[in-house]
């Protein structure tokens, strides 16, 4: 699948599955693990658990295999590994406390002592 059909796939089912304060973030350039990452809440352990396997499940029935799940046991923090865009989904207060988007957003160290050397 596309990467951008397979992105707009999780974006229309996060919003299907009610998910809150959804975040995308382009991390090509700053990881080889994936493209996207997609960072949402989710309002209990139940609401993590449902978005993340609605997501795989959506995804295979679209032909895109999951990598891999983390999390769905807990549902404090749930993790679907689609290749090009990895879905984040955890509780607010697990979400505040590991803050991906501060971390993803940070610029990398290549780049930053790339500058200074020039």
């Amino acid at each position: 699948m596309q990467l951008e059909k397979l992105r707009q796939l999780v974006l229309d089912t996060l919003a299907d599955m009610k998910a809150r304060d959804v975040e995308v973030m382009d991390v090509r350039g700053k990881t080889a693990v994936t493209d996207f990452m997609i960072v949402a809440s989710g309002t209990s352990d139940r609401h993590v658990k449902a978005i993340a396997e609605t997501v795989a499940f959506r995804s295979k029935e679209a032909g895109e295999v999951p990598l891999g799940t983390e999390g769905l046991a807990e549902g404090e923090w749930a993790l679907v590994d689609l290749n090009g865009v990895v879905v984040h989904v955890m509780l607010p207060k697990v979400r505040d406390f590991y803050n991906l988007e501060r971390l993803w957003s940070a610029p990398s160290v290549v780049s930053t002592l790339a500058s200074h050397s020039a």
